[in-house]
């Protein structure tokens, strides 16, 4: 038996479903120019360096910037998670960033140069929908 090192990721089966349920959705939604952000799982901010990987970013691609990032947690994470969205958008100067708890359905927003909106959390300015739309109940 080959000792081959553990490589370990957070990602139980409705963290994934969540990421994948709300790509898909905007997937689909862009693809029939009905929103202008390419939605994208799992990549860097910046590609040129090391960076913070979110679990769902809107790009722009005409434009070549992130306009929204998406951060999924269960219960423990959710309050770190917010603190590290609004670090990285105000670093990365993007515009909104969410995050989302599976656990309890609750929404967090952060809006880069305002800080947490409270009413209509889940709401994104960037597209004018709201994405806990595209979550199965």
């Amino acid at each position: 038996m080959l000792d081959l090192p553990i490589m370990g990721v957070n990602a139980p089966k409705e963290h994934q479903r969540v990421i994948a349920q709300l790509t898909a959705e905007l997937y689909f939604m862009f693809k029939k120019g009905i929103i202008p952000y390419e939605p994208l799982p799992e990549v860097m901010v910046d590609e040129s360096q090391t960076s913070a990987t979110p679990d769902v970013s809107l790009y722009d691609n005409k434009e070549g910037l992130n306009k929204v990032i998406i951060e999924v947690s269960g219960k423990a994470g959710f309050r770190k998670d917010f603190s590290k969205i609004s670090e990285v958008c105000g670093d990365y100067d993007i515009p909104e960033g969410f995050v989302y708890n599976y656990i309890t359905g609750e929404w967090r927003k952060y809006k880069n140069g305002v800080g947490e909106i409270i009413e209509r959390p889940s709401f994104c300015d960037s597209i004018g929908y709201d994405l806990n739309d595209f979550l199965s109940k």
